[in-house]
């Protein structure tokens, strides 16, 4: 029987419980930024013309600048659809995944006729056909450096390193210098806080890269994806000043969950995962607020919050004080 694919982002299960709508929550059940790139006005034909070459390869360069990278940047729907070719680029065999992690790794594998293997330290990944890093990890934030992953590389068929969470921290990429055998995944969502968006790349060199664009096909990503996709990686005033607030707000917020009782986990600069008593109390007490959070059906006592929008900060205070009482 195939683990349950739970997700952030449930805001509708929410409301069916506690009622509201969703203007009256505050959704910090993913780690998406709250603050999202400001997108402006869209050129007509961004919306009403098949992306051309120039659209794509213009994305692409910004890609490769905004990640540091030479190789070939492959833009999809979102990093899941790269996700979903992943298992295609080499013979079905063994996939070893680092663990606990974001669970749709494990269910593309296992839909493609692959041999799961779910391991709890980097070196027991050695000899799989294929293995999965999430760098840094989603929920409890553990980071892998380039080096270790390189060396990592050299012991598996194909090693995935899945860079959803890495904007705030270039230098845990491996992007800069990507083995033959690496696909690594960046996903522009969640640091820009356009999800909706549906855009991501695929970073490799040939022949998965060749492999990938055969597999996804023309069009792989919309018109205004390429378009925003564009204008947001090169913004290099906007992604600084993102940085720094979200520094700030990690440690604001770190500091509230102290108060409440809480133990941090580990995170990113876009979510922090909390130990309390119970998780699921934890989730109660603060959709009470409207204030969705993620627990895990692996842990009892895990939480994640992803970081507030300037606005929201007064309702989180008062919703995690009430914790302590």
């Amino acid at each position: 029987m195939s683990a349950p694919r739970d997700h952030g982002g449930n805001l509708d299960a929410a409301i069916a419980r506690w009622g509201g709508a969703r203007r009256d929550w505050i959704d910090l059940s993913t780690g998406i930024n709250r603050v999202p790139y400001p997108v402006g006005n869209l050129d007509t034909h961004a919306w009403t013309a098949l992306p051309s070459a120039t659209d794509v390869q213009n994305v692409i360069n910004a890609a490769r600048g905004a990640y540091r990278t030479t190789a070939e940047a492959i833009p999809l729907s979102g990093a899941q659809a790269a996700i979903q070719l992943a298992p295609l680029l080499r013979p079905v065999g063994v996939a070893r995944i680092l663990t606990p992690t974001y669970n749709e790794h494990a269910a593309s594998f296992r839909n493609h006729g692959w041999e799961i293997e779910e391991v709890e330290g980097l070196g027991d990944l050695p000899g799989a056909d294929a293995a999965v890093v999430v760098n840094p990890n989603n929920p409890d934030g553990a980071q892998y450096t380039p080096d270790a992953l390189r060396d990592l590389a050299a012991t598996v068929g194909l090693l995935i390193v899945d860079e959803s969470f890495a904007d705030p921290n270039p230098a845990l990429s491996i992007a800069a210098d990507i083995p033959e055998n690496v696909l690594v995944l960046r996903s522009f969502g969640k640091f820009y806080g356009l999800a909706g968006v549906r855009l991501g790349f695929a970073l490799s060199h040939d022949p998965f890269a060749a492999r990938i664009r055969a597999l996804a096909g023309p069009w792989a990503a919309s018109g205004p994806a390429l378009a925003v996709g564009t204008k947001a990686l090169r913004d290099t005033h906007w992604i600084s000043a993102t940085k720094e607030r979200l520094a700030e707000d990690c440690e604001r917020l770190d500091h509230l969950a102290m108060t409440a009782g809480w133990q941090l986990v580990g995170g990113t600069a876009l979510f922090r995962t909390y130990r309390t008593p119970s998780a699921q109390a934890a989730q109660i007490a603060l959709a009470e607020h409207r204030i969705w959070s993620r627990i895990f059906p692996y842990d009892q006592h895990w939480i994640r919050l992803g970081l507030p929008a300037p606005e929201d900060w007064a309702r989180i205070e008062t919703a995690l004080a009430g914790q302590s009482e």
